[in-house]
Protein backbone atom coordinates (compact mmCIF):
# COMPACT_ATOMS: atom_id res chain seq x y z
CA UNK A 1 0.00 0.00 0.00
CA UNK A 2 1.74 3.17 -0.88
CA UNK A 3 1.50 6.02 2.03
CA UNK A 4 0.68 9.74 1.33
CA UNK A 5 3.07 12.00 0.61
CA UNK A 6 4.05 15.11 2.36
CA UNK A 7 1.89 17.47 0.67
CA UNK A 8 -1.39 14.82 0.56
CA UNK A 9 -1.06 14.76 4.76
CA UNK A 10 -1.16 18.44 4.54
CA UNK A 11 -4.73 18.55 1.77
CA UNK A 12 -6.45 15.75 4.05
CA UNK A 13 -5.56 18.12 7.27
CA UNK A 14 -6.84 21.00 5.21
CA UNK A 15 -10.13 19.62 4.09
CA UNK A 16 -10.89 18.28 7.59
CA UNK A 17 -10.64 22.12 8.63
CA UNK A 18 -13.08 23.03 6.30
CA UNK A 19 -15.66 20.54 7.07
CA UNK A 20 -15.33 20.73 10.57
CA UNK A 21 -16.66 24.95 9.84
CA UNK A 22 -18.98 24.46 7.84
CA UNK A 23 -23.00 23.64 8.78
CA UNK A 24 -22.35 20.20 8.45
CA UNK A 25 -19.07 19.74 10.61
CA UNK A 26 -21.26 21.26 13.02
CA UNK A 27 -24.07 19.22 12.91
CA UNK A 28 -21.82 16.24 13.17
CA UNK A 29 -20.00 17.65 16.28
CA UNK A 30 -23.26 18.46 17.78
CA UNK A 31 -24.29 15.25 17.08
CA UNK A 32 -21.50 13.74 19.21
CA UNK A 33 -22.22 16.26 22.49
CA UNK A 34 -25.68 16.00 22.58
CA UNK A 35 -24.99 11.77 22.93
CA UNK A 36 -21.89 12.32 25.41
CA UNK A 37 -24.53 14.59 27.12
CA UNK A 38 -27.59 12.12 27.09
CA UNK A 39 -25.22 9.07 28.64
CA UNK A 40 -24.19 11.12 31.16
CA UNK A 41 -28.09 11.79 31.96
CA UNK A 42 -28.99 8.07 31.52
CA UNK A 43 -26.06 7.27 34.05
CA UNK A 44 -27.15 9.75 36.43
CA UNK A 45 -30.78 8.63 36.45
CA UNK A 46 -29.63 4.95 36.82
CA UNK A 47 -27.80 5.61 39.44
CA UNK A 48 -30.94 7.29 41.14
CA UNK A 49 -33.15 4.70 40.66
CA UNK A 50 -31.51 1.88 41.66
CA UNK A 51 -29.79 2.58 44.62
CA UNK A 52 -31.35 2.77 48.28
CA UNK A 53 -31.26 4.77 50.99
CA UNK A 54 -32.39 3.78 54.54
CA UNK A 55 -31.90 6.20 57.32
CA UNK A 56 -32.75 4.97 60.90
CA UNK A 57 -33.93 6.68 63.67
CA UNK A 58 -32.01 5.91 67.26
CA UNK A 59 -34.54 3.51 68.13
CA UNK A 60 -33.62 1.97 64.50
CA UNK A 61 -36.79 2.84 62.91
CA UNK A 62 -37.25 5.64 59.76
CA UNK A 63 -39.78 7.01 57.80
CA UNK A 64 -39.26 7.24 54.53
CA UNK A 65 -42.11 9.23 51.45
CA UNK A 66 -41.04 8.09 47.84
CA UNK A 67 -40.88 11.60 46.41
CA UNK A 68 -38.77 13.29 43.26
CA UNK A 69 -35.75 14.84 45.11
CA UNK A 70 -33.98 14.18 48.70
CA UNK A 71 -34.46 16.38 51.09
CA UNK A 72 -33.05 16.12 54.72
CA UNK A 73 -34.73 14.69 57.71
CA UNK A 74 -37.52 16.74 59.61
CA UNK A 75 -37.31 14.54 62.75
CA UNK A 76 -35.20 12.93 64.24
CA UNK A 77 -37.46 9.42 64.10
CA UNK A 78 -38.38 11.08 60.43
CA UNK A 79 -36.56 10.54 57.33
CA UNK A 80 -37.40 11.93 53.50
CA UNK A 81 -35.64 9.66 51.07
CA UNK A 82 -36.28 9.82 47.10
CA UNK A 83 -37.56 6.07 46.25
CA UNK A 84 -40.20 4.94 43.79
CA UNK A 85 -41.92 2.16 44.82
CA UNK A 86 -41.05 -0.05 41.49
CA UNK A 87 -37.78 0.41 41.71
CA UNK A 88 -37.06 -0.10 45.22
CA UNK A 89 -34.36 -2.90 45.56
CA UNK A 90 -35.20 -6.12 47.92
CA UNK A 91 -32.62 -5.72 50.93
CA UNK A 92 -33.95 -8.77 52.16
CA UNK A 93 -33.77 -11.56 49.52
CA UNK A 94 -32.92 -13.88 51.94
CA UNK A 95 -35.94 -13.58 54.49
CA UNK A 96 -38.45 -16.07 54.03
CA UNK A 97 -41.81 -14.53 53.89
CA UNK A 98 -45.28 -16.55 54.33
CA UNK A 99 -48.11 -14.77 54.41
CA UNK A 100 -51.18 -15.64 57.37
CA UNK A 101 -54.40 -14.39 55.44
CA UNK A 102 -57.16 -13.29 58.21
CA UNK A 103 -59.35 -15.93 56.76
CA UNK A 104 -57.08 -18.13 58.05
CA UNK A 105 -57.11 -17.29 61.27
CA UNK A 106 -59.59 -18.88 63.94
CA UNK A 107 -62.25 -16.59 64.42
CA UNK A 108 -65.45 -16.82 66.84
CA UNK A 109 -68.78 -14.17 67.73
CA UNK A 110 -70.18 -14.70 70.91
CA UNK A 111 -72.16 -11.77 70.95
CA UNK A 112 -70.29 -10.17 73.31
CA UNK A 113 -67.30 -10.81 71.99
CA UNK A 114 -65.92 -10.72 68.52
CA UNK A 115 -62.68 -12.46 68.17
CA UNK A 116 -59.76 -13.68 66.11
CA UNK A 117 -56.66 -15.59 66.88
CA UNK A 118 -53.79 -15.64 64.80
CA UNK A 119 -51.93 -18.35 66.49
CA UNK A 120 -53.91 -21.03 68.04
CA UNK A 121 -55.80 -20.33 71.18
CA UNK A 122 -59.25 -21.56 73.56
CA UNK A 123 -61.01 -23.63 71.27
CA UNK A 124 -59.43 -23.31 67.96
CA UNK A 125 -56.41 -25.08 67.49
CA UNK A 126 -53.79 -25.14 64.48
CA UNK A 127 -51.04 -26.88 64.30
CA UNK A 128 -49.17 -24.35 61.87
CA UNK A 129 -49.98 -21.94 63.98
CA UNK A 130 -48.64 -22.68 67.68
CA UNK A 131 -46.01 -20.16 68.25
CA UNK A 132 -43.28 -18.02 66.94
CA UNK A 133 -40.17 -17.92 68.60
CA UNK A 134 -41.33 -16.32 71.71
CA UNK A 135 -44.83 -14.63 70.28
CA UNK A 136 -47.67 -17.80 71.55
CA UNK A 137 -51.06 -15.55 70.86
CA UNK A 138 -52.16 -12.57 68.38
CA UNK A 139 -55.39 -12.02 69.32
CA UNK A 140 -57.52 -8.80 67.68
CA UNK A 141 -60.85 -8.65 69.72
CA UNK A 142 -63.69 -6.88 69.69
CA UNK A 143 -65.95 -6.50 73.43
CA UNK A 144 -69.32 -4.89 73.57
CA UNK A 145 -70.26 -2.66 76.07
CA UNK A 146 -70.82 -3.72 79.97
CA UNK A 147 -69.16 -6.86 78.36
CA UNK A 148 -66.03 -7.87 79.30
CA UNK A 149 -63.46 -11.06 80.44
CA UNK A 150 -64.26 -11.74 84.29
CA UNK A 151 -61.50 -12.44 86.91
CA UNK A 152 -58.77 -15.38 85.65
CA UNK A 153 -55.71 -16.78 86.59
CA UNK A 154 -52.42 -16.77 84.32
CA UNK A 155 -49.32 -17.87 84.99
CA UNK A 156 -45.55 -17.81 83.52
CA UNK A 157 -46.38 -15.78 80.33
CA UNK A 158 -45.99 -12.16 79.37
CA UNK A 159 -49.15 -10.34 78.83
CA UNK A 160 -50.18 -7.36 76.92
CA UNK A 161 -52.86 -5.30 75.56
CA UNK A 162 -52.60 -2.53 73.01
CA UNK A 163 -55.99 -0.73 72.82
CA UNK A 164 -57.23 0.38 68.87
CA UNK A 165 -60.23 2.15 70.02
CA UNK A 166 -62.79 2.28 73.13
CA UNK A 167 -62.24 1.60 76.74
CA UNK A 168 -60.86 -0.90 78.92
CA UNK A 169 -60.92 -1.46 82.27
CA UNK A 170 -57.81 -3.48 84.05
CA UNK A 171 -57.82 -4.77 87.34
CA UNK A 172 -55.69 -7.65 89.04
CA UNK A 173 -54.95 -9.72 92.18
CA UNK A 174 -52.40 -6.56 93.16
CA UNK A 175 -55.05 -4.36 92.83
CA UNK A 176 -58.64 -4.28 94.76
CA UNK A 177 -61.87 -2.33 93.20
CA UNK A 178 -61.82 1.14 92.95
CA UNK A 179 -64.63 3.86 92.42
CA UNK A 180 -66.69 3.14 89.33
CA UNK A 181 -66.61 5.23 86.22
CA UNK A 182 -63.50 6.66 87.42
CA UNK A 183 -59.54 6.32 87.21
CA UNK A 184 -57.44 5.45 90.33
CA UNK A 185 -54.55 3.22 91.83
CA UNK A 186 -57.18 0.53 92.75
CA UNK A 187 -57.78 0.20 88.41
CA UNK A 188 -56.26 1.13 85.14
CA UNK A 189 -58.90 2.64 82.99
CA UNK A 190 -57.29 2.54 79.26
CA UNK A 191 -57.87 4.00 75.93
CA UNK A 192 -56.10 4.18 72.79
CA UNK A 193 -52.71 4.01 72.51
CA UNK A 194 -52.56 2.53 75.88
CA UNK A 195 -50.47 -0.55 76.74
CA UNK A 196 -51.65 -2.76 79.59
CA UNK A 197 -48.62 -5.24 80.50
CA UNK A 198 -49.07 -7.82 82.89
CA UNK A 199 -46.50 -10.74 83.95
CA UNK A 200 -47.82 -13.44 84.72
CA UNK A 201 -45.21 -15.23 86.46
CA UNK A 202 -45.71 -17.30 89.61
CA UNK A 203 -49.59 -16.20 89.51
CA UNK A 204 -51.84 -13.40 88.60
CA UNK A 205 -55.56 -13.21 88.28
CA UNK A 206 -56.60 -10.23 86.25
CA UNK A 207 -60.15 -8.92 84.73
CA UNK A 208 -60.30 -7.17 81.96
CA UNK A 209 -64.05 -5.20 81.02
CA UNK A 210 -65.16 -2.64 78.59
CA UNK A 211 -67.51 -0.96 81.46
CA UNK A 212 -68.48 2.06 78.56
CA UNK A 213 -72.66 2.43 78.55
CA UNK A 214 -72.40 2.28 74.71
CA UNK A 215 -69.43 1.75 72.76
CA UNK A 216 -67.60 -1.19 71.80
CA UNK A 217 -63.36 -1.59 72.31
CA UNK A 218 -61.65 -2.65 69.86
CA UNK A 219 -57.75 -4.15 71.12
CA UNK A 220 -55.09 -6.87 70.29
CA UNK A 221 -53.93 -8.66 73.24
CA UNK A 222 -50.39 -10.27 72.95
CA UNK A 223 -48.71 -13.14 74.75
CA UNK A 224 -45.11 -13.79 74.86
CA UNK A 225 -42.96 -16.65 76.47
CA UNK A 226 -40.66 -15.55 79.00
CA UNK A 227 -37.24 -16.51 79.06
CA UNK A 228 -37.72 -18.12 82.35
CA UNK A 229 -40.29 -19.50 84.70
CA UNK A 230 -41.19 -18.38 88.34
CA UNK A 231 -41.08 -14.47 87.66
CA UNK A 232 -42.47 -12.20 90.14
CA UNK A 233 -45.68 -10.86 89.15
CA UNK A 234 -46.01 -6.94 87.79
CA UNK A 235 -47.97 -4.89 85.64
CA UNK A 236 -47.39 -1.63 83.81
CA UNK A 237 -49.71 0.67 82.11
CA UNK A 238 -48.19 3.44 79.22
CA UNK A 239 -49.59 5.45 76.81
CA UNK A 240 -47.28 6.09 73.79
CA UNK A 241 -47.79 9.05 71.73
CA UNK A 242 -50.15 8.67 67.95
CA UNK A 243 -48.21 11.58 66.75
CA UNK A 244 -44.86 9.53 67.13
CA UNK A 245 -46.51 6.49 65.53
CA UNK A 246 -46.85 8.66 62.43
CA UNK A 247 -43.88 9.46 62.18
CA UNK A 248 -41.80 6.10 62.28
CA UNK A 249 -42.03 3.12 64.28
CA UNK A 250 -42.49 3.60 67.57
CA UNK A 251 -41.00 0.84 69.93
CA UNK A 252 -43.39 0.13 72.51
CA UNK A 253 -41.78 -3.10 74.43
CA UNK A 254 -38.24 -4.05 74.95
CA UNK A 255 -36.34 -6.89 77.53
CA UNK A 256 -35.25 -5.65 80.66
CA UNK A 257 -32.10 -4.06 80.58
CA UNK A 258 -30.77 -6.49 84.09
CA UNK A 259 -31.43 -9.77 81.38
CA UNK A 260 -32.83 -12.93 82.53
CA UNK A 261 -30.69 -12.90 85.75
CA UNK A 262 -31.67 -10.02 87.09
CA UNK A 263 -32.13 -9.48 90.79
CA UNK A 264 -35.22 -8.51 92.80
CA UNK A 265 -34.77 -5.11 93.18
CA UNK A 266 -33.76 -4.79 89.20
CA UNK A 267 -36.77 -6.57 88.82
CA UNK A 268 -38.69 -3.66 91.08
CA UNK A 269 -36.99 -0.92 89.16
CA UNK A 270 -37.82 -2.56 85.32
CA UNK A 271 -35.79 -0.81 83.58
CA UNK A 272 -36.02 -1.10 79.42
CA UNK A 273 -33.35 -1.69 77.07
CA UNK A 274 -35.15 0.65 75.31
CA UNK A 275 -35.75 4.06 77.28
CA UNK A 276 -39.51 4.89 76.98
CA UNK A 277 -40.97 1.62 76.53
CA UNK A 278 -42.37 -1.26 78.61
CA UNK A 279 -39.39 -3.95 79.39
CA UNK A 280 -40.85 -7.70 78.45
CA UNK A 281 -39.04 -10.65 80.17
CA UNK A 282 -37.90 -12.07 76.63
CA UNK A 283 -35.99 -11.55 73.86
CA UNK A 284 -38.74 -9.80 72.14
CA UNK A 285 -39.29 -6.20 71.02
CA UNK A 286 -42.51 -4.69 69.54
CA UNK A 287 -43.01 -1.39 67.75
CA UNK A 288 -45.59 0.22 66.28
CA UNK A 289 -46.80 2.31 63.52
CA UNK A 290 -49.63 4.71 61.17
CA UNK A 291 -48.31 4.72 57.68
CA UNK A 292 -50.25 7.06 55.55
CA UNK A 293 -50.51 5.90 52.24
CA UNK A 294 -47.28 6.47 49.71
CA UNK A 295 -45.47 6.10 53.21
CA UNK A 296 -42.53 3.83 53.91
CA UNK A 297 -41.17 2.94 57.72
CA UNK A 298 -38.24 1.31 58.15
CA UNK A 299 -37.75 -1.44 61.00
CA UNK A 300 -34.49 -2.06 61.95
CA UNK A 301 -34.27 -5.71 62.79
CA UNK A 302 -33.33 -6.69 66.96
CA UNK A 303 -34.04 -2.63 67.19
CA UNK A 304 -30.29 -2.79 68.30
CA UNK A 305 -30.86 -4.23 71.98
CA UNK A 306 -31.47 -8.02 71.57
CA UNK A 307 -28.63 -10.49 71.82
CA UNK A 308 -28.87 -13.02 69.48
CA UNK A 309 -27.93 -12.89 65.13
CA UNK A 310 -31.05 -14.86 64.12
CA UNK A 311 -34.26 -12.98 64.17
CA UNK A 312 -38.01 -13.88 63.07
CA UNK A 313 -40.64 -10.99 62.77
CA UNK A 314 -44.27 -11.11 62.60
CA UNK A 315 -46.17 -8.12 61.46
CA UNK A 316 -49.96 -7.87 61.87
CA UNK A 317 -52.05 -5.15 60.15
CA UNK A 318 -54.82 -3.88 62.21
CA UNK A 319 -58.55 -4.04 61.06
CA UNK A 320 -59.21 -0.24 62.05
CA UNK A 321 -59.76 1.29 58.49
CA UNK A 322 -62.98 -1.42 57.18
CA UNK A 323 -60.48 -2.95 54.68
CA UNK A 324 -59.07 0.21 53.12
CA UNK A 325 -55.50 -0.15 54.27
CA UNK A 326 -52.61 -2.30 52.58
CA UNK A 327 -48.92 -2.83 52.94
CA UNK A 328 -46.24 -3.86 50.74
CA UNK A 329 -42.75 -5.59 52.14
CA UNK A 330 -39.07 -5.10 51.38
CA UNK A 331 -40.46 -3.67 47.86
CA UNK A 332 -41.58 -6.94 46.49
CA UNK A 333 -43.90 -7.69 44.32
CA UNK A 334 -45.49 -10.62 44.69
CA UNK A 335 -48.56 -11.33 46.47
CA UNK A 336 -47.06 -13.49 49.79
CA UNK A 337 -45.52 -9.48 50.29
CA UNK A 338 -48.69 -7.46 49.98
CA UNK A 339 -51.06 -7.34 53.13
CA UNK A 340 -54.43 -5.84 53.83
CA UNK A 341 -56.44 -5.62 56.92
CA UNK A 342 -56.52 -8.85 59.58
CA UNK A 343 -53.31 -10.24 57.83
CA UNK A 344 -50.30 -11.14 59.58
CA UNK A 345 -47.00 -12.36 57.98
CA UNK A 346 -43.86 -14.56 59.48
CA UNK A 347 -41.06 -13.47 57.92
CA UNK A 348 -37.74 -15.50 59.22
CA UNK A 349 -33.86 -16.10 58.02
CA UNK A 350 -33.29 -12.56 59.39
CA UNK A 351 -30.20 -11.69 61.31
CA UNK A 352 -30.23 -8.88 63.83
CA UNK A 353 -29.47 -5.14 61.94
CA UNK A 354 -31.21 -6.44 58.78
CA UNK A 355 -33.46 -3.50 57.68
CA UNK A 356 -37.07 -4.25 56.62
CA UNK A 357 -39.25 -1.75 55.19
CA UNK A 358 -43.10 -1.46 55.30
CA UNK A 359 -44.95 0.58 52.09
CA UNK A 360 -48.59 2.03 52.91
CA UNK A 361 -50.26 0.91 49.54
CA UNK A 362 -54.05 0.81 50.12
CA UNK A 363 -56.49 4.34 50.42
CA UNK A 364 -56.37 4.92 54.09
CA UNK A 365 -53.37 4.82 57.02
CA UNK A 366 -52.41 1.39 57.66
CA UNK A 367 -52.01 0.81 61.11
CA UNK A 368 -49.12 -2.19 62.04
CA UNK A 369 -47.62 -3.70 64.86
CA UNK A 370 -43.98 -5.45 64.32
CA UNK A 371 -43.30 -8.44 66.57
CA UNK A 372 -40.10 -9.04 66.83
CA UNK A 373 -38.47 -12.27 68.19
CA UNK A 374 -35.35 -14.41 68.86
Amino acid sequence: MRLLSPWSAVLVIFLAIIISTTNYGHTLLDKVTESVASYKSFETTAATTTSTISVSSAFGGSSITPTSTLTSATSPNMSTVSKASNTMSKALRHAKITPHRSSARGHSDHGWLNTYHSFSFADWYNPKFSHFGSLRVLNEDRVKANSGFPTHPHRDFEIFSYILSGELTHRDSMLSKGNEGGESEKFKQMKRGDVQFTTGGTGIAHSEFNEHPSETVHFLQIWAIPWKKGLPPAYHTQAFSEEAKRQAFLPILSPLKAGEDATLAEEKEAVPAIPGTIPIHADFVMGAGIIEPGKIFDWRVGAKVTKGTKRKVYIHVTMTKGGRSKIRLDGREDDDAILGEGDGVFIDNLASDDILNVESIGTAEAEIVVLDTA
